[in-house]
């Protein structure tokens, strides 16, 4: 089972796996911890990561970056508008009034969505890992934004299924920061809370976090973010500075070009690199556009004066926040700061007055986030053990339910089900009293995010029909999972077969515990039953209503009431019956329309890998052009005649000029036709050069062979004393014959010239001496034969007080044998080689066995 995490960021991705020693952060093709999340779309293939990026440049408007910002986003959203402003490919408003992003692929414009490109990315991470691990990847965690969406995490959970990926969590960046940090952390307090605030500014945006300490565990004590405030708004004011200056300049403007505007934001973040660490930088940029280099200077000072309107926005998040979790500064311990963008020295600053402290750089910046995410899928995999470490995660948002009553005037109901803050994952369940179909609607309340579309989804719960022609009695379970998506994962009618009379104390239990949510009283939260998960700590359904059904729901766990009076046992038997839930997800991917993106991106990844393939075998044949060509001239020269050599370097060249006009763009069959066709002729003068190399080490090889045996047959050594002549004849013979055998051979390849075919053959040496080695060698290594080993003569055992005292029968007598009736001559043997043992005693059994 694969355990590997994934940071999934807006300009860069990182991958981190888990090992037995620890967490490792994998290298990519180019040796690079960072890949770019970059989908770059050619003539022929696609170009993702490195790959991408490397492209990107020469091809700016098929080159897709920043997937992450148009993920799960209306088209007319007026944050995405400001994006697609600065983005050098296009976007376009599709049917469901969600962006699809146009490119020019395999010779025609194609159209895909956000999650087909993050489903893309993704393959090219799942690739990075597996060659890391050499085993297939599809277990990982997924690291995201706090403030994602549901829409937004239903998109990641798809693009994961289209890249083959099966995520056990999607998590959030700010926890996974918060977890890789305090894990390793020997000497939190056990009972005092340690409060540690985490400020991520990353490529886009900005995400703070308080987050409380205790041995063994941590807590989400406050989320805030600033979705558009981040790295690249510092590049952006930069961009925008000297696109300005230098129209003032050099009479040229940037924007009337993709390719400059990319180069010079490119530019752009590197001075902004160079200005974190001096007090001031130069840029300068070579044929810019209409070939002309510019140049620039800029200070820092006058850098975060430009920067002015972005750094007066790094204060909110970080108010919010310390407000959300009800602290003072004098109550954060510690301030931690991580992502690309806290480089800055002027957030630093800005954090540094705020919570009157230095902030810490105790993780990389970078990485944080893979860990922690290959840390949690380490603790969710059966695969590792973990120290203990529980993480209590919140919900960013208010999650409430809405339904409309029987009655048509009445005005629509709704309770806040997941409240602000709520733990992940947690059940809940309500009560509904109906008599036909209804729906529910699940909606976000009070987020404070305007850019968040507040409806989610829409349940219709039905058809069902009540047995006794009342309105039924349904319980709705509704689930905010691992992943922070909300679902209403089952509705049951609950139908009483047996009444049998309570207790008062029971009926106002139930009157306290039930509400009736269209016709009975309700309470103003309208949730009569609170169930959690077994993980999750709210409260369950009260003993009375449990205790009413008969047989609890297995996920179900009575949580006993405090009353005056015992609650009797209730003895009422409840039926239940299955009611048909159908989902409606507004901007969800459809089964049908997922199934289709899983199709199309094997498919286009089944062309990329011809495409490789194709381009691997042409450049064999290019390869081979040249070191064919310059061995002919250099250590070919004397295997090869003159006709020869010159017919095949004129083919040589004619196959060059070949690949660089009419072969340029072949498929993978011809180019393996063109090689081989080379190689027939080019194999044989190649051989020719290789036989001779090596003949000399083979002859060598052989002729002590020879001599090893001979000198062994004629040798008077004591350890061949015992081999018959006559077998040290036959190997005699054999070492004559495989020399002549040599000599002749030998002569005739010592005629021949070095461009003849050879009749000494290396292959021919080595198998002489293998066939002399398997006659020879049983002969000569044959084991002396044993000596004959010499009886002893009989000996008496000695008798035994015991054996002394009793008498003896004639025939014991006359054959010797002892009281034991054990033969002498065997027990004289016994004796005379020390062996003779008690096998009566365990022991000394023991001691002779060892």
């Amino acid at each position: 089972m694969s355990v590997v995490g994934f940071d999934l960021g807006n300009e860069s991705c990182i991958v981190a796996v888990a090992r037995q020693r620890g967490i490792d952060v994998v290298l990519n093709e180019e040796s690079k911890r960072e890949t770019p999340a970059i989908v770059c779309f050619g003539d022929k293939q696609r170009f993702i990561g490195t790959a991408g990026s490397a492209s990107s440049t020469m091809n700016p408007k098929n080159s897709i970056s920043q997937i992450k910002r148009l993920l799960g986003r209306k088209f007319s959203d007026p944050e995405l508008q400001n994006d697609l402003a600065v983005f050098p490919f296009r976007v376009t408003e599709g049917p469901d009034g969600f962006p699809l992003v146009r490119v020019r692929f395999l010779g025609e414009e194609r159209t895909f969505t956000p999650t087909q490109l993050l489903a893309m990315v993704l393959s090219n991470l799942k690739g990075i890992a597996e060659g890391n691990l050499n085993a297939a990847v599809v277990d990982c965690c997924i690291g995201i934004p706090v403030y994602f969406s549901d829409l937004q995490r239903r998109a990641v959970l798809d693009a994961a299924t289209i890249a083959g990926l099966r995520p056990l969590r999607l998590f959030h960046e700010t926890t996974a920061t918060a977890l890789a940090y305090g894990i390793y952390k020997t000497d939190l307090p056990e009972h005092d809370q340690l409060n540690v605030a985490f400020v991520d500014v990353g490529h886009a945006s900005m995400q703070v976090s308080i987050v409380g300490y205790k041995k063994g565990q941590l807590k989400m004590l406050s989320h805030a973010y600033d979705r558009s405030l981040g790295g690249r708004d510092f590049d952006e004011a930069l961009f925008k500075h000297f696109a300005a200056k230098f129209k003032e300049e050099y009479k040229i403007d940037v924007y009337q070009n993709a390719r400059a505007c990319l180069r010079l934001r490119v530019a752009c973040e590197k001075l902004k690199k160079v200005l974190s660490a001096n007090p001031e930088a130069p840029l300068n940029i070579e044929c810019l556009m209409d070939e002309k280099d510019v140049r620039g200077f800029i200070k820092r000072e006058e850098f975060e004066q430009i920067s002015a309107p972005v750094l007066e926005r790094v204060k909110g998040p970080l108010e919010k926040a310390l407000a959300e979790a009800g602290l003072t500064t004098e109550n954060v311990h510690f301030v931690e700061v991580v992502g690309s963008g806290s480089r800055v020295p002027a957030i630093i600053k800005i954090i540094t007055g705020f919570f009157g402290k230095e902030p810490r750089r105790t993780m990389n910046a970078s990485e944080c986030v893979a860990r922690g995410c290959a840390l949690q899928c380490a603790i969710l995999s059966p695969t590792f053990k973990v120290r203990e470490f529980q993480v209590n995660d919140g919900f960013p948002f208010s999650i409430v339910l809405s339904w409309k009553s029987d009655s048509q005037n009445s005005a629509p109901q709704h309770t806040v089900v997941f409240p602000k803050g709520n733990a992940i994952p947690s059940v809940k369940a309500l009560t509904f009293y109906r008599s036909s179909t209804f729906e529910v609607d699940v909606l976000y309340v009070d987020t404070g995010d305007s850019q968040i579309q507040q409806k989610i989804s829409t349940y219709t719960i039905g058809p069902f029909q009540p047995s006794k022609g009342e309105k039924a009695k349904l319980k709705v379970k509704i689930r905010l999972n691992i992943h922070g998506i909300v679902t209403v994962d089952s509705a049951m009618m609950l139908e009483e077969d047996v009444e049998v009379p309570v207790s008062s104390v029971n009926e106002a239990l139930k009157d306290a515990t039930r509400m009736d949510t269209d016709d009975a009283p309700s309470d103003p939260s309208g949730t009569d039953v609170n169930m959690q998960e077994p993980k999750s700590a709210d409260t369950t359904e009260g003993g009375a209503t449990a205790a009413e059904n008969g047989a609890q729901d297995p996920e179900e766990k009575s949580v006993p009431m405090e009353t005056d009076a015992k609650v009797e046992p209730s003895k009422k038997k409840v039926k239940k019956i299955s009611v048909p839930v159908n989902e409606l997800v507004y901007g969800a991917l459809p089964a049908a329309e997922l199934e289709k993106a899983v199709e199309k991106e094997y498919e286009m990844a089944l062309q990329d890998r011809v495409m490789e393939e194709t381009k691997e075998k042409k450049n064999a044949v290019e390869a081979y052009v040249y070191d064919m060509r310059n061995k002919l001239y250099d250590k070919y020269n004397d295997f090869v005649t003159p006709e020869e050599k010159e017919a095949l370097i004129a083919r040589l060249q004619e196959v060059e000029d070949w690949l660089y006009e009419d072969g340029e763009d072949e498929t993978k069959g011809v180019y393996i036709a063109k090689l081989e066709e080379l190689k027939k002729i080019g194999d044989p003068i190649e051989a020719r050069y290789k036989e001779w190399t090596e003949r000399g080490s083979a002859v060598d090889q052989l002729v002590y062979c020879i001599n090893s045996f001979r000198e062994a047959a004629l040798s008077n050594d004591q350890k061949f004393e015992h081999i018959d002549i006559s077998e040290k004849q036959k190997v005699i013979n054999e070492c004559s014959e495989a020399e002549n055998w040599l000599r002749e051979r030998k002569q005739q390849q010592d005629a021949l010239p070095k461009f003849a075919n050879p009749v000494l053959l290396v292959s021919d040496l080595k198998k002489k001496a293998e066939t002399l080695d398997r006659f020879c060698k049983p002969i000569m290594t044959k084991p002396k034969p044993a000596p004959k080993p010499q009886t002893p003569p009989p000996q008496t055992p000695p008798q035994t007080e015991t054996q002394a005292q009793e008498p003896q029968t004639p025939e014991q007598q006359q054959n010797g044998a002892g009281a034991t009736g054990e033969p002498a001559s065997e027990g004289g043997a016994q004796e005379a080689s020390g062996e003779q043992m008690d096998t009566d005693k365990p022991e000394n059994f023991a001691e002779a066995s060892a």
